[in-house]
């Protein structure tokens, strides 16, 4: 992909730990991490890392360690409302089979299958989350361009910028991916006189 005049941003995405309270449907709910999700966090960091730059949801779950991390390290740090995670509305604080019990065995499943159709009731519409999403992306991918760039966040924020990347079709951003707790992933972005290309470089790392 590259070439001659060719400016190489590497962006790491990172989702964030346990936070307390375990397993739930959180979106807007703002719990922060718990230790054992701070260990998964600073077992996911390397000492051969590097960032010019972190980028971080502003929600307890994922700020509280990016702000640790550009502490330690001097590294700049920027923080995105529009990087938080999809909101639940009425599913917020309910686990799995809660939400199975109280609104049909199949509801899940339905919204997993197309998030578009079957939201959460009193949740953030699908298109409404990837298209503030998507628009973060495009904005901080040019502001920090040429840069080694950390970004720290969620589950669905990742899933909506690999979909992007990879051109996964709608109905299919939320179900095509596994992104378990620190869980992280390389996306390389040329930019280049064609434009701007990207690649998924790694993921589950």
């Amino acid at each position: 992909m590259a070439n001659s005049g060719t400016l190489a941003t590497f962006v790491d995405l990172i989702r964030h730990g346990e936070p307390d309270g375990g397993p739930m449907f959180r979106g807007s709910k703002d719990d922060p991490l718990s230790p054992q999700g701070w260990q998964q966090m600073e077992d996911a960091i390397t000492p051969d890392d590097h960032w010019d730059a972190i980028l971080t949801s502003p929600l307890l779950r994922c700020g509280e360690f990016a702000r640790t991390l550009a502490g330690q390290s001097g590294t700049p740090l920027h923080s995105d409302e529009r990087l938080r995670e999809i909101g639940f509305g009425d599913w917020e604080g309910l686990t799995a089979d809660a939400i199975q019990q109280r609104y049909g065995q199949d509801r899940l499943a339905r919204f997993w299958a197309d998030a578009d159709r079957n939201a959460p009731p009193g949740g953030e519409p699908f298109g409404d989350f990837q298209g503030r999403v998507q628009a973060a992306w495009e904005d901080w991918t040019d502001r920090l361009r040429g840069q080694r760039v950390l970004l720290v966040c969620h589950g669905g924020v990742i899933r909506v910028v690999v979909g992007h990347v990879m051109g996964i079709s709608r109905d299919r951003v939320l179900s095509a991916l596994a992104v378990p707790y620190a869980c992280r992933s390389r996306i390389r972005l040329d930019h280049s006189s064609y434009g701007k290309l990207s690649c998924l470089v790694a993921h589950g790392g």
